[in-house]
């Protein structure tokens, strides 16, 4: 196994509901398979618990903690949870990100941009600045921060693409600020994914089914087909695992091509 001994935290393991696994528990399940005990984070409890279930009944071993990442003392008490349940902490797995709500610069509220923001960049930096400290005690460590090929393509929206960007820039940062405390912290580029972020409430939003959005995205993928939340969790286990000890400051498109065509 190759998380084998390993104690991750997984930020953002619950999932709205939807016909097809979310990123972050994917790769929750996929870090159990491998041999870790998981730690599910998600500012729902229920969600992440359903998570926690899936783990148990293949066998593996985790727990829930329910923690809202734009608050800088539930971010603190993330670290302090899992060091108090499992003594340590090998992998931090920063998963949490929305889109809903970006517009468009001209109308675009000031408001909204500060709550995408704080969310998507705010949120991954107080994870990681409260789990760095136990990680460079440790003398190791491996941090994986979920960005997107949004941050490289052109898109409609403001906010959503600004904040994907400054999380590649605040990886690289960490990286290299990291690397003598033997942590490795790296940046997964998910394009178009099937998963219920994506899917269900673009469906909702235009009233068509979930059939014709996936048709649309389908077609826009070199490789005929959107990827799945396993195709991250799988990139997520290889970046966690020593077979990517020497890799650090890397930002991987998981996306079939998609930064290919849109350059």
């Amino acid at each position: 196994m190759r998380l084998e001994k390993k104690f991750a935290v997984v930020v953002g393991g619950g999932q709205q509901p939807g016909g097809t696994p979310g990123n972050g528990r994917a790769t929750a399940i996929r870090f159990s398979q491998e041999g870790a005990a998981v730690m599910i984070v998600d500012i729902n409890e229920e969600w992440a618990a359903d998570t926690l279930t899936e783990i148990e009944a293949q066998g593996g071993a985790g727990s829930v903690l329910a923690a809202d990442i734009t608050d800088e003392a539930d971010c603190r008490r993330i670290a302090q949870t899992c060091v108090e349940r499992y003594g340590r902490i090998d992998i931090l797995h920063n998963n949490v990100g929305r889109s809903r709500g970006d517009k468009e610069t001209p109308d675009l509220e000031a408001a909204m941009w500060e709550e995408i923001m704080d969310m998507n960049l705010k949120g991954m930096f107080m994870t990681c600045k409260h789990v760095l400290p136990i990680m460079r005690e440790q003398g190791s460590g491996a941090i994986i921060n979920i960005s997107s090929t949004s941050s490289f393509a052109a898109r409609q929206t403001l906010t959503y693409k600004t904040s994907k960007g400054a999380i590649n820039t605040m990886t690289q940062h960490m990286s290299f600020e990291n690397a003598p405390y033997g942590i490795r912290v790296n940046a997964i580029l998910p394009g178009l994914m099937d998963t219920p972020m994506a899917i269900e409430r673009r469906a909702q939003e235009r009233s068509v089914d979930r059939s014709i959005v996936r048709a649309e995205r389908d077609a826009e993928v070199p490789m005929g087909a959107m990827g799945t939340a396993w195709d991250v969790a799988n990139a997520a286990v290889f970046l966690a695992s020593d077979e990517a000890a020497y890799i650090t400051g890397v930002l991987l498109p998981v996306d079939g091509g998609l930064l290919v065509k849109r350059g």
